[in-house]
């Protein structure tokens, strides 16, 4: 089914995920727009019930009025099977969908009349309500450029205009150890030009799997060396607009550290208890200097912390 603008396909990458994907498959196939085809790529599953979960799709007929295929290929992480499956597609719109992750209803529909709306929308998505070990909604914000310069602010699960796609040159195939989500959303906003944002909606459109051994998970323990590979990558990006690229890093870590504050300030045994918490009391006998530690410690200890 075509949105005002454009037809909606979406790819769906899958990797030793048993019914996840079966769950993913449907949630696409029962949106409120439906898309005109459901590329499934199987990016080398070895484990016999995922492999048959698999020959099951692909023999299904209970997806009417929508094309369902299934590509297989070697291993070769996300980003290929990212790129394999929107070869494999013709809409001008494509949404892209983590094996273990499910759409909201609504979630085409009203990503897709985001991109119709507005020419200069990149991509689209919206909050995501989070299952498994927690129950949460998480709200990215989108925009423009600069606010990704420090964090990624655009789901993993998002709706691409395939045009642009094709000219930022997809996914980068080389980074298999995560955040090459945060590096497409980088690529098409350059790709995009001035003016160029992500559109994000505001209300859970996306139903995401928290697991501690989930990819996007562990990938946060290379944040560090993650970082230095995208700003090298994006270099002439960053140093367009460095200012909004340190002060966006400091704005998360004023954040945290006000975080921190409040809970010792609910919670004041965290800072006077080595054996309950030796970080933390750790940092009230030896504060940080220069980023805003030691003025938390003085107001800690003027609150009588």
């Amino acid at each position: 089914m075509s949105s005002a603008n454009g037809s909606v396909d979406v790819v769906i990458t899958s990797f030793n995920q048993v019914d996840f994907i079966r769950e993913a498959v449907e949630s696409a196939a029962q949106q409120s727009l439906h898309p005109d085809t459901i590329v499934i790529v199987d990016d080398g599953s070895s484990d016999p019930a995922s492999l048959d979960v698999l020959a099951q799709l692909e023999q299904s007929t209970v997806f009417p009025g929508i094309a369902l295929k299934v590509i297989r290929q070697a291993n070769a992480g996300p980003s290929a099977a990212r790129n394999t499956g929107i070869r494999a597609t013709h809409g001008d719109y494509v949404c892209v969908l983590d094996g273990d992750d499910r759409l909201l209803p609504t979630f085409l529909e009203r990503t897709a009349a985001m991109l119709d709306a507005d020419p200069m929308a990149m991509a689209a998505s919206g909050w995501m309500a989070t299952f498994g070990v927690m129950q949460s909604v998480v709200r990215p914000t989108g925009g423009r450029i600069e606010r990704f310069l420090a964090r990624n602010c655009c789901p993993a699960t998002c709706l691409i205009r395939r045009s642009m796609w094709e000219r930022c040159g997809g996914y980068d195939e080389s980074m298999r150890s995560g955040f090459e989500d945060w590096d497409c959303s980088l690529s098409l906003l350059e790709a995009g030009g001035e003016g160029a944002h992500v559109a994000i909606v505001d209300e859970p459109l996306i139903e995401y799997r928290t697991a501690p051994a989930s990819p996007n998970i562990t990938s946060m323990n290379r944040r560090l060396e993650l970082m230095r590979f995208i700003i090298n990558k994006h270099r002439e990006t960053y140093q367009a607009h460095m200012a909004d690229a340190i002060c966006g890093v400091e704005a998360i870590s004023i954040e945290r550290l006000n975080m921190w504050e409040r809970a010792v300030q609910a919670c004041p045994d965290l800072a006077s208890s080595p054996s309950a918490e030796p970080h933390a009391a750790e940092f009230m006998a030896h504060p940080s200097y220069g980023d805003g530690g030691m003025a938390a410690a003085v107001r800690l200890r003027s609150a009588g912390v």
